[in-house]
């Protein structure tokens, strides 16, 4: 849910502020701009709740830890590279098949009740995916809608 609230918060404030420059609105810029903040806030999560983040990840993929790290640098390399017009294009299409692989992440979490901030097994289930999954193809949506379906 946080990271939807970062998204459109900014997207929001951004078209806001744009609409008051002499350019005007320009939608694919505020919505690579949120969408960035939004990677640049899940990745600080990445490394504040590190141990939780790899409990997300099942039993058979190994280096937990590392992945955990490495994917909040993507996220930060990902979040810089929207904002740069000739990595844009490219940075889409990886990031839509970022968000669909960390989802069977999500869905494993949602199975085993892991709650990522307090690294333990007392988060909401299932109930999750209701929200989880919807939200990821939101974002996947997002991306495509304002770069692809803009162009």
């Amino acid at each position: 849910m946080k990271p939807l609230i970062v998204l459109i918060s900014v997207f929001l404030a951004t078209s806001g502020v744009l609409m008051l420059t002499p350019a005007g609105l320009n939608l694919m810029l505020a919505a690579n701009i949120s969408m960035s903040a939004m990677l640049l806030f899940t990745a600080i999560g990445h490394f504040k709740f590190t141990k939780g983040m790899a409990m997300m990840i099942p039993s058979f993929i190994p280096y937990k830890t590392p992945l955990v790290y490495l994917t909040g640098l993507a996220e930060i390399a990902f979040g810089c590279a929207l904002l740069i017009p000739f990595c844009r294009a490219n940075t889409v299409y990886i990031l839509i098949v970022f968000y669909t692989l960390i989802l069977p992440a999500n869905i494993y979490a949602a199975i085993k009740n892991v709650n990522y901030e307090q690294a333990d097994n007392t988060g909401p289930g299932l109930k999750y995916l209701w929200f989880r999954v919807p939200e990821q193809v939101f974002f996947i949506a997002w991306l495509y809608l304002f770069n692809i379906g803009l162009q």
